[in-house]
């Protein structure tokens, strides 16, 4: 699937801002902030999946 810049961009961002949480959650392993983290993370991948579904809807190069 060829894809544009926009769409590389926002993968890049939210997959940095998913790696960063799961880092997070690793570190502060056993704690209630691990579990935050995790939980945020798997929300953000959630989020990830709509924007770029969305985008990919709405873009005449990626679409």
């Amino acid at each position: 699937m060829k894809t544009c810049h926009q769409f590389d961009t926002v993968h890049a961002e939210y997959t940095r801002e998913i790696g960063f949480l799961l880092a997070h959650s690793k570190r502060h392993k056993g704690r209630s902030a691990a579990k935050a983290s995790a939980k945020q993370a798997a929300s953000t991948k959630q989020r990830m999946a709509r924007a770029l579904n969305s985008h990919v809807g709405r873009c005449p190069e990626c679409g």
